[in-house]
């Protein structure tokens, strides 16, 4: 797909989603550059919320859908990488917290809501700012979107509890999102971890490097397809139990139900929903380059080809430790990536296998939804008046 001519892709529906895919480690690069050029900014808007905290301050990443992932994703990693001393880190989709807010939302617990959105224009998007401001005490509220037009954007502006970062070009025009998923979650990461910008930019520019060779080893990725399936299941520990999350979403989407899909963390998955697998599975593992939870994610791989009940058994790991011996998508690189930066990659290998497969069962990757009941921007949600 990624050689293919504009025509033949357009022929195909996918010249969007390709394009989308393909470009993401030039727009990592763009994304670190967005947050250099508004550190200051970001220093004293979270010296702002620090200062409502006599102790901790709860950071809720929060989004609906694949956005709602992006915290999935990033809070693990922050939870031992970033100010664990004076942040606590908790992802909470928007749709809990509109829905439920008594729920999850602690009223006397000084907050800053980081709100990931690609559009803003979701209704739940908007709604759970309205209700964590009328139900929170202390709050501030951290937008991360790629719409400057959109109304997270436009409404936040010149809100002296707000401060909106926009990453533009990641703005996808297709209907899966892929490069705002990865741009939000890099960006966040950048904001959170303690690591210095130097070692933060050398992780985003080795990120780039590997992303680009899942452009030009496409036709690996395309192997992995080759069998009869019709079931796909994704998992991972971590970090990657939310990236598991998103990966499995690309394929329901991109597919538009015809592949079913699951996903879990590799611990939980022997209760209960490795029933799930069957001989036209394919199971894929995004492997930890953490030497402990590596050992548990090399272990369900090992039990799970060993029992031979899946049609294939692949992994997606960095050559930075123990390796799985059968087949498996393996990256190299002379450093280890901490898992926030190798969800980078490890994302667009699932992105790739989406796009491909939805070819395959003969959709339409940009346009996947035939009957058009799912929408880019989700459409028919009824948002009620919430009162404190």
């Amino acid at each position: 797909m990624f050689e293919k001519g504009l025509e033949e892709l357009k022929a195909l529906g996918a010249d969007i989603t390709t394009a989308e895919i393909k470009q993401q480690p030039e727009l990592w690069e763009d994304t670190f550059q967005i947050y250099a050029d508004n550190k200051e900014a970001i220093e004293a808007f979270l010296a702002e919320a620090n200062a409502m905290a006599e102790g901790r301050t709860s950071v809720i990443f929060t989004g609906a859908g694949t956005s709602d992932y992006v915290g999935d994703t990033v809070a693990p990693y922050l939870r031992h990488a970033g100010d664990v001393a004076t942040y606590d880190f908790k992802p909470i989709a928007t749709t809990d917290i509109v829905s439920a807010p008594r729920d999850f939302l602690n009223p006397d617990e000084p907050t800053v809501l980081v709100s990931f959105a690609r559009s803003g224009n979701s209704p739940e998007s908007l709604a759970a700012v309205d209700v964590a401001r009328k139900f929170v005490k202390n709050i501030k509220f951290l937008n991360i979107t790629c719409a400057p037009e959109g109304k997270l954007a436009v409404e936040s502006a010149g809100d002296p509890d707000a401060l909106t970062l926009l990453i533009p070009r990641a703005n996808d025009k297709g209907f899966a999102m892929t490069g705002s998923y990865s741009c939000m979650a890099l960006l966040t990461t950048l904001i959170f971890d303690t690591a210095s910008d130097e070692q933060k930019l050398a992780w985003v520019r080795e990120a780039a490097r590997l992303g680009r060779t899942v452009v030009e080893r496409e036709d690996e990725v395309a192997a992995f397809l080759a069998g009869d399936f019709n079931r796909v299941t994704y998992l991972g520990s971590g970090s990657y139990v939310g990236l598991a999350q998103e990966a499995q979403l690309k394929i329901l989407e991109l597919a538009h139900g015809l592949v079913a899909t699951s996903w879990d963390s590799c611990m939980g998955y022997r209760h209960g929903p490795k029933s799930f697998v069957d001989e036209k599975t394919l199971v894929f593992v995004f492997v930890s380059n953490d030497p402990y939870t590596r050992k548990y994610d090399l272990d369900i791989l090992n039990e799970i080809a060993g029992d031979e009940i899946a049609q294939k058994t692949i992994a997606i790991q960095q050559d930075a430790g123990e390796l799985f011996a059968g087949e498996s998508f393996t990256f190299s690189g002379e450093e280890a990536l901490p898992e926030a930066y190798l969800a980078l990659p490890f994302v667009m290998v699932a992105q790739a296998v989406s796009l491909l497969n939805s070819v395959r069962v003969g959709n339409t990757p940009d346009t996947p939804s035939p009957t058009g009941t799912v929408n880019r921007v989700v459409k028919g949600v009824i948002i009620h008046e919430f009162e404190a």
